[in-house]
């Protein structure tokens, strides 16, 4: 990434990573700001610049910190080293959450991050597992900063627990040869190639993804797949199925005796379609009437007979390929 124009806290020079930004993107436009949570003349940009919005990066220190329970892979959600995204999927929950401000933000007190995070493993009963990636992608996070070799590296020098982390991006090459002790837990995100093309925009293709998940399979990690989100789309059953062809095909042996499965059906939202319609005014219409009910202050899911049977076509699916026992849940 090389962002069009940086806006920045003041005391980000205090933190080492905050300097080796200065001076990786010194010949940017850095536009000083007081908070990274505010930025007044970002939040008041029309829809149609969403495009624009994304190719900016905000840099600045984490003030929350407080863990969330969690109850899937994860046992806690936890607040770390970014929060955004350069890809711009079309329903992206932090797009419905943030509203425009979805752009690429950097917290460079990864230091004060790390390290409550191994007082809280340590001082636990059980081992525990944590999801550091629910805000971020941190796989296309670590081509700006290189906090994911940091982050495995030092957390494992904590003797318990686990982190985890999904992407939908391919560059996972720098994770190769750490020394993750098996406490590292990667989870890819995949979809049909259409919907990866059409609406996952900025993303890497699927042929790269199944490839950065044979990569990471050989390497020792623990991969699993998240099928997320399904998109009923027209003719969905259909490019699903061939997605799970495509899967067991280029899949490796040693990825497919290890894997677990995580399904993840789409909700929308009031704003996605404001947005999408302005900003990417020729893409796909992803909400509809007759498939969509509403749920919340304005979000919308698919209709419950049409999810229910869409989540036996999954099950089935999958299990008709990769055996029974794979899928960790669906909701």
């Amino acid at each position: 990434m090389r962002p069009t124009q940086i806006y920045y806290e003041s005391n980000i020079e205090q933190y080492t990573l905050g300097k080796e930004l200065k001076v990786k993107f010194s010949d940017i436009p850095w536009i000083p700001i007081e908070n990274h949570n505010n930025i007044e003349e970002l939040r008041t940009k029309e829809n149609s610049e969403f495009r624009n919005l994304k190719q900016l990066l905000i840099i600045g220190t984490r003030k929350t910190h407080k863990y969330v329970e969690n109850h899937k892979v994860s046992d806690y959600l936890v607040p770390y080293t970014s929060s955004g995204c350069t890809a711009m999927c079309l329903y992206c929950y932090l797009v419905c959450n943030y509203n425009k401000c979805s752009y690429l933000r950097l917290f460079v007190n990864r230091e004060q991050m790390m390290d409550r995070l191994i007082r809280y493993s340590t001082r636990s009963d059980r081992e525990l597992t944590f999801e550091i990636g629910s805000n971020s992608d941190l796989i296309l996070e670590n081509e700006v900063t290189g906090n994911l070799p940091w982050t495995i590296e030092n957390f494992t020098k904590c003797k318990k627990g686990s982190i985890t982390f999904p992407s939908k991006f391919s560059m996972v090459d720098p994770l190769l040869p750490l020394n993750h002790q098996g406490r590292v837990i990667f989870r890819m995100s995949v979809n049909p190639e259409e919907v990866i093309r059409d609406i996952e925009l900025g993303t890497s293709s699927l042929d790269k993804r199944i490839e950065a998940i044979n990569k990471m399979a050989e390497a020792g990690y623990k991969v699993g797949i998240l099928v997320a989100p399904v998109i009923m789309v027209d003719n969905w059953k259909a490019i699903y199925s061939q997605l799970f062809d495509r899967l067991e095909a280029k899949l490796s042996e040693k990825m497919k005796k290890q894997m677990f499965i995580e399904v993840i059906f789409m909700t929308y939202s009031f704003v996605h379609r404001k947005i999408n319609a302005e900003a990417f005014p020729e893409s796909i219409e992803l909400f509809d009437q007759e498939k969509m009910t509403g749920r919340g202050m304005g979000k919308y899911c698919y209709r419950n007979t049409l999810r229910l049977d869409g989540e036996i076509f999954i099950h089935d699916e999958l299990e008709r390929r990769f055996g029974p026992g794979r899928i960790l849940y669906i909701c």
